[in-house]
């Protein structure tokens, strides 16, 4: 889609979040919003399916979520009627376990072959094949250091417009909002390829931005 990125970005500066996605939806573009079904993540879910019906949700699903994980994802999908597209790393956990003998620890070379593995290749293939032109990202300042800095409007990957709603909210708006719309909350969320709760694995310091 061709927009101007610094024009919009400067547009939207201190603009809702309701108004951050209205901007977005009247670009008619093909809307995805990326989710990993963990803590908060039904916020931008519901905010979006109570907007527009032309929403596919990307699940990048790395097989090491919790029971509770998957239970709260199921929940979430026939609450909010989510069409969901699940994609999977090409190499099984069971594989994983034999190959390196659990998840590499954040300080083992191999760790960044596995991030590879289990996060970064399943996105960038779900993008090559969902196509779209407007990605929705749930992400915010206050989660690491590097967030901090984005903005709300910026390239994504394949020229598509990446939008971050939620940016500026913090952790008691998120829960605020999840109480009043009755919405359920995952709190035994993993990943492993993050490890460590501020730590970036990579996802928007390299397929976030172009």
């Amino acid at each position: 889609m061709n927009i101007d990125f610094k024009s919009a970005s400067a547009s939207l500066a201190g603009k809702s979040a309701d108004e951050i996605i209205n901007w977005a939806l009247s670009n008619n573009g093909k809307n995805v919003v990326s989710t990993h079904f963990g803590p908060h993540e039904a916020v931008l879910l519901h905010m979006l399916t109570q907007r527009t019906e032309q929403l596919k949700v990307l699940w990048v699903d790395h097989g090491y979520n919790t029971k509770e994980t998957y239970r709260f994802a199921e929940k979430l999908i026939e609450k909010l009627k989510l069409d969901v597209d699940v994609f999977t790393p090409r190499m099984s956990v069971a594989r994983v376990e034999a190959v390196y003998a659990g998840v590499p620890d954040v300080e083992d070379p191999r760790h960044k072959t596995f991030t590879e593995q289990f996060k970064l290749e399943p996105f960038e293939r779900a993008f090559k094949e969902l196509q779209p032109e407007v990605w929705f990202t749930a992400i915010r300042k206050e989660q690491t250091p590097f967030r901090e800095g984005l903005t709300p409007i910026s390239q994504g990957p394949h020229g598509c417009i990446k939008v971050a709603p939620l940016l500026a909210w913090n952790e008691k708006e998120m829960n605020d909002y999840l109480a009043s719309n009755d919405l359920p909350n995952e709190e035994y969320y993993y990943d492993p390829t993050k490890v460590l709760a501020h730590r970036e694995c990579g996802l928007h310091t390299r397929l976030g931005q172009e």
